[in-house]
């Protein structure tokens, strides 16, 4: 199914709907609009552009076979927003995973480039303190202050109540003082 499309005419909801039908022009379309926000969340996330990358594409994939499960009843960032935490948390997991394995064939050569590089600026500091946090601080932080979100539009993507990220948030902030003072920030 070929249809024309102007560039930048449609709606993220036309383009959904023209995709969920099999228009793959439709779905290109889709993932070009959104690719530098997917992958935008997935560097705040992880803090390293090159698994940034490989997050994106990630959800570009999940995203070609999950596109027919949309149903529009919120919006299509805010399914993005959720698709690539989950898409993050996944690699992180199988990444934990393969350094566990590693070690315990003693492969210790295996792990030693995935040290971060030191950050550079304050700002970089404090993101890096935000990836010490736990899943749930780490996103209800990065949507709200990195992303903007409001605490209402957090929850829509973080599947809670809005006084969970307000809770969440609160916490976080706690646990940033802590951890930028440890690192002499304050």
């Amino acid at each position: 199914m070929a249809t024309m499309l102007d560039e930048g005419s449609a709606s993220d909801a036309d383009l959904v709907g023209l995709a969920r039908e099999g228009d793959r022009q439709a779905f290109g379309e889709l993932v070009e609009r959104h690719y530098d926000f997917i992958h935008r969340v997935a560097w705040r996330w992880c803090g390293n552009s090159t698994d940034a990358e490989d997050i994106a594409q990630e959800v570009c994939v999940r995203l070609g076979k999950a596109i027919r499960t949309f149903k529009g009843e919120g919006a299509f960032t805010t399914w993005l927003y959720a698709m690539t935490l989950n898409a993050a948390r996944d690699m992180r997991r199988k990444t934990v995973r393969e350094a566990l394995k590693a070690e315990a064939f003693g492969v210790h050569a295996l792990i030693s480039g995935a040290i971060a590089p030191v950050p550079d600026s304050a700002a970089e500091r404090l993101w890096a303190a935000v990836r010490q946090l736990s899943d749930k601080q780490r996103d209800a932080v990065l949507l709200v202050y990195g992303e903007g979100l409001s605490h209402s539009a957090a929850a829509d993507v973080m599947a809670c109540a809005e006084t969970t990220v307000s809770w969440h948030v609160h916490e976080a902030k706690k646990r940033l003082k802590v951890l930028m003072r440890h690192a002499g920030e304050e």
